[in-house]
C-alpha cells in the first residue's frame, strides 16, 4: 500500500446505514476519528434522517435522499466551519441517522392497580395492559432530549419512560369517561384516544409521537373476579329446582353410558322419578318442623299399682259413707254400721239398695262375725 492509498484510507467518502434490527431508533455512523470527505456521497434511505452534528452542536439534517456533501448543500456546517468561499478540505463530524418508521408491539400494563369509584361497587381496584406504537416526528429534538450521544438509542430506552406516563394518564381518563366499571369494555376505544391524546401533548417536545395506542384489557383482582363470577353462576342458574332437574338428568346420562345392569337400573328409576315430578304441579313446599326422633320407653323402677275393685258407698243414719272394697264393708258390718237394711251403692246401680238384696254385700254378712257385745 503506497502512502497516498494509507491517506486516501483515512477520509470517508461513502455514509449510509442499512437497518438490520427492529428496535433501534438512532444509530452513530462509526467515524473512528475518520475525517468526511468534501464530496462524499450520503444515502438516506425511507424512514431515515441523517443529522450532522459538529463539537456537540447540531448542525445539518437530510430527510430521504442521494447527496454529494458540499458546501452549498451544508449550509449550516459551512458557516460554523467558515466555509464562506466553498473550500472543499475533509472535515470532521458525527453522522446520526434517526428512524422514523413507527415502532410497534410495545407494551404497557400496571404494576400497580389503580383505584377509582364505581356508582355500583364503591371503591374499585382496577388493572389494565395493553400495547402502543411510536415514530420520531422531530429527529433533532429527539437527538437533544432523550437520545444525546448514545451510539445505538434502542426503544427499550425510552419505553420504561414512556410506560410511566402512560400509568398517570389512565386513571385520569377512566375517571373522565364517568363510565361504571362493568361497561369499560364498551368504551376501551374511546378512552384509549383521550390517553394517546394527552401523552402526544407532553411528548411534542422530546420529538415522539403515539401513532397508536390500545386498551387490550381492564380487569379486577382476582378475588373480585371470583366473587362476580358466583353472582353470574346465581344468575345463570335462576331457578335451583330447575337446575336440581337439569343435574338429575345428567345423572340419568352418565347412568345410561354405565354397561352394566346396575347403572340401566338406577337410569330407569331416575327417570320414572323425573317423570312423576314433572307431571305434578309444582309449589313451594310448607316449612316443617322435623320430626322428633323417637326412643324406646324406659324401663319402669317400680311396679305399676294395682288395679282397683269395686268401691261401693254405704247409706247409714242418712249419711254417706265410702268408698268400701269387700274388706272395708267388713269391717263396717263388724262396726255394726252397714246392716241387713242399709242402704248400699256402686257403679252401675241404678239406685241405692239394701245390702240384704245385694248377693255381693249379704254373702259378707255369713263370712263376718257379729260385733262383740259390749262389756258389764
Amino acid at each position: 500500500m503506497g502512502i497516498f492509498d494509507a491517506i486516501r484510507g483515512e477520509f470517508i467518502d461513502i455514509i449510509e446505514w442499512t437497518d438490520d434490527s427492529r428496535d433501534t431508533i438512532v444509530w452513530r455512523f462509526p467515524r473512528h476519528d475518520n475525517e468526511i470527505k468534501m464530496g462524499a456521497k450520503l444515502t438516506v434511505r425511507e424512514s431515515q434522517v441523517a443529522v450532522f452534528v459538529n463539537e456537540g452542536q447540531v448542525a445539518d439534517a437530510f430527510p430521504p435522499g442521494m447527496y454529494t456533501l458540499s458546501t452549498q448543500n451544508m449550509p449550516v456546517l459551512s458557516t460554523i466551519k467558515g466555509w464562506k468561499y466553498g473550500f472543499d478540505s475533509p472535515f470532521k463530524a458525527e453522522v446520526y441517522f434517526v428512524n422514523t418508521r413507527q415502532f410497534t408491539d410495545l407494551k404497557w400494563g400496571t404494576q400497580n392497580p389503580v383505584i377509582l369509584r364505581d356508582a355500583e361497587f364503591g371503591m374499585v381496584r382496577l388493572r389494565a395492559f395493553g400495547g402502543y406504537a411510536i415514530r420520531v416526528l422531530e429527529p433533532v429534538a429527539l437527538l437533544r432530549e432523550l437520545a444525546g450521544t448514545d451510539p445505538h438509542f434502542r426503544t427499550d430506552e425510552v419505553s420504561d419512560y414512556l410506560r410511566t406516563m402512560v400509568i398517570g394518564k389512565l386513571g385520569p381518563a377512566i375517571a373522565a369517561a364517568q363510565v361504571p366499571m362493568l361497561d369499560l369494555v364498551t368504551q376501551q376505544e374511546q378512552i384509549a384516544g383521550k390517553i394517546a391524546t394527552a401523552l402526544n401533548l407532553e411528548l411534542r417536545e422530546v420529538g415522539i409521537e403515539i401513532s397508536k395506542f390500545v386498551i387490550e384489557n381492564i380487569s379486577v383482582p382476582p378475588e373480585v373476579e371470583a366473587a362476580m363470577d358466583k353472582r353470574t353462576q346465581m344468575g345463570v342458574l335462576g331457578n335451583l329446582d330447575q337446575y336440581s332437574q337439569f343435574q338429575s338428568a345428567n345423572a340419568i346420562e352418565a347412568a345410561a353410558n354405565n354397561q352394566g345392569g346396575a347403572g340401566e337400573g338406577f337410569g330407569i328409576g331416575i327417570g320414572v322419578a323425573l317423570g312423576q315430578r314433572a307431571g305434578a304441579p309444582q309449589q313451594a313446599p310448607a316449612p316443617q318442623q322435623a320430626p322428633a326422633p323417637q326412643q324406646a320407653p324406659a324401663p319402669q323402677q317400680t311396679p305399676p299399682p294395682l288395679p282397683q275393685g269395686e268401691q261401693w258407698f254405704v247409706g247409714a243414719n242418712g249419711q254417706q259413707l265410702g268408698p268400701f272394697d269387700r274388706a272395708g264393708l267388713g269391717a263396717q258390718i263388724s262396726a255394726g254400721t252397714l246392716t241387713r237394711d242399709a242402704l248400699v251403692w256402686k257403679t252401675g246401680m241404678a239406685q241405692w239398695i239394701p245390702a240384704a238384696q245385694v248377693p255381693e254385700v249379704s254373702a259378707l254378712f255369713a263370712t263376718t262375725p257379729p260385733p262383740l257385745p259390749p262389756q258389764s
